[in-house]
């Protein structure tokens, strides 16, 4: 099954991409990763993030996908050690140094390789195999020949970017920024020069480096065939909008739905440079690849819609069983179940004879069905209830409440 990877700068952003169904986030915390300028997470905030996502299903993967320093180890295994800690499900890593480094301190954490380590053949996946990685983030520049070679002969996951901005310089080997300001791409300080007007005279104000963003939406049964484990959606940089817009859509592409007019319109909404290119992946590079952000009235209407999704929603995702006993002279029981096999319960109070109306299973199982406002949702209700008597409706709840508070 395919996974969708998409970005979290923020947690406002981790809230949109979960909502709108991401099976994993990818995340930077204060330091070590390639976008500083985001507004990323500390150290005390990741338990949460963590917390927050594996509730609801979603794995966490943190990236410390910087080049660092001999002198700046010991702070990266503090990272390390709190991302073990926080139950994180896998590290990005660029440098090397820094991928043993984390098989020394928590072997248990799986290691992804970055994109900024430019792998770009079999040859480079086997090595990183070798050394320990169990998932390898493709360079964005290889056409999809190459790419389903890789894939054919991967001894591990293969990671693909699907959608989002292209660098004109292959990542991790572009030092632009840094020869001009003293910002590396290698240590997440990158000043896109690449996207500045350049020339002279009556060239002046061109862009000969800025590439469209890529979008390969219409190409996600090709890259399932192909044996692609993850599709990444780029933008920790972006606002938590963009991201609720683009993981619905990819999300709602990837479970069958097929991709309308409408859904390019809005990707190209939320953010795109005079449109989108699949250069790259079909092999077809040239100028029209190229393209520049240009000033637009930004469309109100669609991203209140997708403040909507993360705002004032909470996806119903997780699918739990319920389990429960009414029986004379006894506390009420309840239990709930998820799909991993987790198993909370409570008691509630003593029923009592109705006078009037009698509790009826039906009328239980709609009770507890009513899982509004959580990520579970009632997949089956199963119940014993002794006939005449009668609990209340505030005491169902609060049992409710309680074992799924429990089971989070």
């Amino acid at each position: 099954m395919l996974e969708l990877l998409s970005p979290a700068g923020s947690l406002d952003a981790l809230h949109a991409a979960v909502c709108n169904g991401a099976d994993a986030v990818y995340l930077g915390a204060e330091g070590f990763n390639a976008r500083a300028g985001a507004r990323n997470f500390t150290l005390d905030e990741l338990p949460e993030a963590v917390r927050y996502c594996h509730v609801r299903g979603v794995r966490v993967y943190l990236t410390l996908n910087t080049l660092v320093t001999d002198r700046e180890l010991p702070k990266v295994a503090e990272h390390i050690t709190a991302a073990a800690r926080a139950g994180v499900d896998a590290l990005i890593v660029q440098d090397l140094g820094v991928a043993a480094l984390s098989r020394q301190i928590a072997p248990q954490l799986a290691l992804h390789a970055s994109t900024q380590l430019t792998v770009h053949s079999l040859e480079g996946v086997r090595e990183l195999a070798a050394l320990g990685f169990s998932c390898v983030v493709l360079s964005r520049e290889l056409p999809r020949e190459e790419i389903a070679y890789i894939c054919r002969n991967s001894p591990v996951r293969i990671e693909v970017f699907v959608h989002g901005a292209l660098c004109m310089c292959y990542s991790g080997q572009c030092y632009m920024s840094a020869v001009i300001g003293r910002r590396s791409g290698n240590r997440g300080q990158c000043a896109q020069p690449c996207r500045l007007p350049y020339g002279y005279g009556r060239f002046e104000n061109r862009y000969p480096m800025s590439l469209k963003d890529n979008c390969l939406i219409r190409y996600l049964g090709e890259l399932a065939r192909m044996g692609v484990a993850s599709l990444k959606l780029e933008g920790r940089m972006k606002r938590p909008e963009y991201v609720a817009i683009v993981t619905g859509i990819y999300r709602a592409a990837l479970d069958g739905r097929e991709v309308r007019s409408s859904d390019l319109s809005a990707l190209r909404a939320a953010f795109s440079r005079e449109g989108f290119t699949e250069g790259y992946y079909l092999g077809r590079t040239g100028p029209q690849m190229f393209g520049t952000r240009q000033p637009e009235r930004p469309d109100r209407e669609l991203l209140a819609a997708a403040r909507a999704t993360y705002e004032n929603l909470e996806p119903q995702r997780v699918p739990v069983d319920f389990y429960a006993i009414v029986a004379h002279g006894q506390n009420a029981m309840l239990a709930v179940q998820d799909a991993d096999g987790h198993i909370c319960q409570t008691q509630g109070a003593v029923p009592q004879d109705a006078e009037r109306r009698a509790l009826t299973q039906d009328e239980l199982a709609a009770r507890l069905s009513k899982t509004g406002g959580t990520p579970y949702a009632a997949r089956s209700v199963r119940s014993v209830v002794d006939p005449g008597l009668t609990l209340p409706a505030a005491e169902i709840n609060r049992m409710r409440r309680e074992v799924l508070a429990h089971l989070s």
